[in-house]
């Protein structure tokens, strides 16, 4: 046999021997446990923050444009004139009534003001 695979045999058992006497059981360490945290009563409230600035005002966008005004419709034919009817009789005068009696002068107002509503437009 070769000197040579005869050395590299020997290396090969020597090598496995020394990894095997390497191999141990690992230590295991057993730590504390962790401290569990429970909370305590409330403490008193803190002092009310400052109060914060007013916000700027934004931009006021533009008017829009006027429309424009829309067309006038036509006039309507005018129609025929009715005929005239008779003329009623007259009735007799009726008796005149007596005068009444005439009532108090009213009392002068104090800071009183009228206003008087316009009519609505069509």
């Amino acid at each position: 046999m070769n000197p040579m695979r005869q050395s590299l045999l020997l290396i090969t058992l020597l090598s496995t021997f020394s990894l095997v006497a390497c191999d141990r059981e690992p230590v295991v360490v057993n730590t504390a446990p962790a401290p569990i945290m429970v909370p305590g009563p409330a403490g008193p409230a803190g002092a009310a923050g400052a109060t914060g600035n007013t916000g700027n005002t934004g931009y006021t966008g533009s008017t829009g444009a006027t429309g424009d005004t829309g067309a006038t419709g036509s006039t309507g034919a005018t129609g025929d004139t009715g005929y005239t009817g008779s003329t009623g009789s007259t009735g007799s005068t009726g008796a005149t009534g007596e005068t009444g009696t005439q009532g108090e002068t009213g009392k002068t107002g104090g800071d009183t003001k009228v206003i008087v509503v316009p009519a609505p437009a069509n």
